[in-house]
């Protein structure tokens, strides 16, 4: 029995051990603080607040964590809007920014605290504006895994900082267009989202300061990200490529 226990207290130490160490970033009203978790998930601090992005692996990813003030979520598939760690994870006072089809899956009392946008609308939340931007496949089709209008990527203004999150998304114009990204999170997985080729090229066209690779698993395992470091820089040494990982917990 002892020799359990203590092979469990390891085993918690050793999860949160190979939690990738945080990142920070200077705005204009204190550190940003970026805490990468779990495939899409991560989690921001920034003048006092703290910001959950997609809320997935459960509630051991999360702990020694504060609670969040707010929640994002991209899409309905499981490993963007989990319902079984928001139910272990402490909500009581966050605010829910989600799209239509995200609300629709809420649990009821969790919907008096969201906040619905659909693409290309605007919001604001205790001193940070956030946009939704939109998220799908290419080419547009009805059985697309994702299609235009049903997720939301989104928008952070923090203290001046622009930090784009790009949800589920090929390599979209919508993504493509953007303009003064401090720092981008861009997924990369096939058969799901793009490969790393796409996604090099939509953020040498957008030309974020700072570019995180995430979400990077797919159906064959993950995503070459040193590749696509090297395919980004390659053509534009000056965007940092911040590569971490994603996946040590599991």
């Amino acid at each position: 029995m002892k020799q359990l226990f203590i092979f469990l207290v390891l085993l918690n130490f050793s999860l949160f051990a190979q939690r990738p160490t945080s990142d920070q970033i200077e705005t204009k009203k204190g550190p940003l603080i970026i805490q990468p978790i779990f495939h899409g998930s991560l989690v921001f601090t920034w003048n006092g607040k703290t910001i959950y992005v997609d809320p997935y692996g459960g509630q051991r990813v999360f702990e020694k964590l504060a609670a969040p003030d707010l929640i994002l979520i991209t899409d309905i598939h499981q490993d963007h809007l989990d319902l079984k760690t928001l139910e272990t994870i402490n909500t009581d006072k966050a605010t829910f920014i989600v799209p239509q089809a995200v609300a629709e899956k809420m649990p009821e009392n969790l919907k008096k605290r969201m906040i619905v946008l659909a693409n290309e609308k605007s919001t604001e939340f205790e001193g940070i504006s956030i946009t939704a931007i939109a998220m799908y496949n290419l080419p547009e089709a009805k059985d697309s895994k994702h299609t235009k209008g049903i997720g939301n990527g989104y928008i952070l203004n923090l203290g001046g900082k622009m930090v784009y999150l790009s949800g589920d998304t090929e390599d979209i114009p919508e993504m493509r267009q953007l303009k003064n990204i401090d720092v981008a999170f861009v997924c990369m997985n096939l058969p799901y989202t793009m490969d790393i080729n796409q996604a090099a090229s939509a953020v040498i066209e957008f030309k974020p300061k700072v570019v995180y690779p995430y979400h990077y698993r797919g159906k064959d395992g993950l995503s070459d990200v040193e590749k696509f470091k090297s395919l980004v820089n390659t053509t534009n040494s000056k965007i940092e490529v911040r590569l971490r990982n994603w996946y040590t917990t599991y």
